[in-house]
């Protein structure tokens, strides 16, 4: 794969983090205090074992979730003071979403599945249908954009749920272990397009894998253990 440059901007800070989780007497701390940098343009991996933390983390940096203490900037703002309705309207605006399960509406065929936050931004119908047919044209779907998810293998639902994530061209994509339910060569039709994306479009991405073999997609890993950084 070709050497790319990064230049640098830091566009996710984070400061110092922490995340407990209660239940009654107990307390859970999923996150211990953790900081670290991620720069515009690169694609960083979130690793570690099972229970680490990973996705405690990628919760916190995609708004998803609050962080018990510390600060997170994203693109300069303090996303950590920021109110719930603030929240959504920045995920709606800055931010892309990949998880395991696809989370495909399926009742929407693809095409309705990728254009539907587009729709919801307020875009114009010539848009937000220029935009989806693109993107399920990139993603390899030219001739499937019509079909319901269930008519769909899995690597195609997850072709379908990444082109949505891009449809907005958020400024920062996140991705939560997107092969987990695939087979391997799925698996391999989602990350190369991942790295297309980035590489080509100077996508940011940030994903959370616990596969060793996904190490050479990476720009950058961040390895998180016992809620920790791992130096």
């Amino acid at each position: 794969m070709k050497k790319k440059t990064i230049n640098k901007k830091t566009i996710i800070d984070v400061q110092n983090i922490s995340k407990h989780y209660v239940m009654g007497p107990m307390v859970t701390k999923a996150l211990k205090g953790i900081s670290f940098k991620i720069y515009k343009g690169e694609f960083v991996g979130i690793m570690g074992p099972s229970g680490s933390g990973k996705s405690t983390t990628l919760h916190q940096l995609g708004l998803l979730d609050i962080p018990t203490s510390g600060r997170i900037f994203i693109d300069g703002v303090e996303v950590t003071t920021l109110s719930d309705i603030e929240r959504s309207y920045f995920r709606l605006n800055k931010l892309g979403y990949v998880f395991q399960q696809y989370r495909n509406i399926p009742e929407l065929t693809a095409l309705e599945n990728v254009y539907l936050p587009l729709r919801m931004m307020g875009k114009p119908r010539y848009y937000y249908l220029n935009e989806a047919k693109t993107l399920l044209e990139k993603v390899g779907l030219k001739d499937r954009m019509h079909h319901h998810p269930f008519e769909l293998s899995g690597g195609e639902q997850q072709r379908v749920a990444l082109a949505r994530a891009l449809a907005h061209k958020p400024d920062i994509l996140f991705a939560d272990e997107p092969t987990a339910n695939l087979d391997t060569e799925a698996g391999e039709v989602i990350l190369n397009l991942l790295k297309h994306f980035n590489e080509d479009y100077g996508q940011t991405i940030v994903m959370v894998s616990h596969d060793l073999e996904q190490i050479k997609y990476f720009d950058r890993i961040i390895r998180i253990k016992d809620g920790l950084l791992e130096r």
